[in-house]
């Protein structure tokens, strides 16, 4: 039977064109973020099995990739549960192995420590249109920084980028945790029901707030408190500052500081940003991860119809590996759907060299090919690019596919009988 030319389900085979993309857009970043102070780091693909499922990393440990234990480590004989044949799996997010990395090496970094990460995680999710089981993520993370100092750069930094990019138009929207759970415990939720609640408030933008509410009473909420929250968004629709609205209403249920924390951020951001975009606060928004603890925050491109990236602030998370916590905010782009979208309206990367073309002739040697060579690296010393490749039977077809690839200009060699 002849081997499977196709990749694994979820995961893809990526051409030159879009590799070339993927390579600009990883260097936007990397210089952007880089302006910014962050510094670049690496952790492993893989790591221990216990890290991955603490709990922390809400629906998504669902979707871990589990890797089985190997050599005399693994008795399938005598196996009894999961942990006698697993001990580590595929990392599904860049968070998690970089919280470990900080606990690990906390003594030889800078406070506050700002750190950049871009690599593949896997997670074991149904594929979709900018989904995959295996994709790039990029993370930027300020650890050590307590104030809302964090969540400005982090915000500045990616919609930077995002503008480098062409995106423009787009929103980030903007929430607290503790909106989220001082609403809920206003409206009379108990606390052991929150996560059940925010649930069902994260499916807003699919079924609007008449759904939200028959879904709540359909889990066996009661109607009083599903009528308070219900009536807190709508007040929020029709109220001129959305934050100052609830900051009045959830008073006893809501620390003030809270407040002016996001005032300060959106007007600060909104003061001093370098991209065309919107911030916008947005009660709905609650993120999946449960290691959220304040701030949370996503991007929405209209192009997509759908979250780009997103992040927020994390300050229990070190504590669970030194016992001892570290305030945490990071933000993650949206990597390969901004690539998804750059591929789909036909975007050329912008260059200042020209791409030249060289044809060789088949069979063209000796003193001809030297002479051909000797100038393709004269013209490189000059900032040119250039590709030398033999000439194809189908050279008109040859030259479309180099256009394609963004060659502008081509020089044809022939073999010279004489030398």
């Amino acid at each position: 039977m002849a081997l499977s030319k196709k990749p694994v389900t979820g995961m893809k085979d990526i051409l030159p064109a879009e590799m070339q993309i993927r390579d600009y857009v990883i260097g936007v970043i990397k210089d952007t973020y880089g302006d910014f102070g962050f510094t670049p780091i690496e952790t492993p693909c893989m790591e221990n099995i216990e890290n991955l499922s603490s709990k922390q990393g809400g629906e998504n440990e669902k979707l871990i990739f589990k890797v089985l234990k190997r050599g005399e480590k693994l008795n399938l004989e005598t196996a009894k549960t999961e942990a006698d044949l697993v001990d580590t799996g595929l990392r599904y997010d860049l968070t998690v192995p970089l919280v470990r990395f900080y606990s690990n090496n906390a003594s030889q970094l800078p406070t506050p420590f700002k750190a950049l990460q871009i690599g593949n995680v896997w997670r074991a999710d149904r594929p979709q249109r900018g989904r995959y089981r295996q994709f790039m993520q990029c993370d930027i993370d300020i650890l050590g920084e307590p104030s809302n100092l964090a969540e400005i750069e982090l915000i500045l930094a990616t919609t930077t980028t995002l503008g480098k990019l062409g995106f423009k138009d787009f929103q980030i929207r903007i929430n607290e945790r503790r909106i989220l759970k001082a609403m809920a415990a206003y409206s009379g939720f108990s606390e052991e029901n929150y996560d059940t609640v925010f649930i069902i408030l994260d499916k807003m933008d699919k079924i609007g707030l008449d759904g939200v509410a028959t879904e709540l009473e359909s889990s066996g909420f009661d109607k009083t408190s599903i009528d308070k929250y219900v009536a807190l968004f709508k007040g929020v629709d029709n109220a001129q500052n959305g934050v100052a609205y609830l900051a009045h209403e959830l008073v006893g249920f809501l620390e003030k500081e809270v407040e002016e924390s996001l005032a300060e951020i959106i007007e600060s951001v909104e003061t001093t940003k370098a991209a065309k975009f919107e911030i916008i606060f947005d009660p709905t928004l609650v993120r999946g991860m449960s290691y959220y603890t304040g701030t949370i925050f996503e991007i929405s491109i209209p192009e997509f119809g759908g979250s780009c990236g997103g992040g927020g602030r994390y300050d229990k998370m070190v504590g669970n590996f030194t016992g001892s916590d570290v305030p945490a905010c990071g933000f993650s782009i949206g990597f390969e759907r901004i690539v998804l979208l750059l591929l789909e309206s036909g975007f050329q990367i912008p260059t200042e060299s020209k791409k030249i073309a060289y044809l060789l002739e088949k069979g063209i040697a000796g003193k001809a090919l030297c002479n051909v060579i000797e100038e393709a690296q004269n013209a490189r010393k000059n900032g040119e690019k250039v590709l030398v490749v033999r000439m194809n039977k189908n050279k008109k077809f040859q030259k479309e596919q180099l256009i394609q690839q963004g060659y502008e200009e081509f020089k044809e060699f022939y073999n010279d009988p004489l030398n």
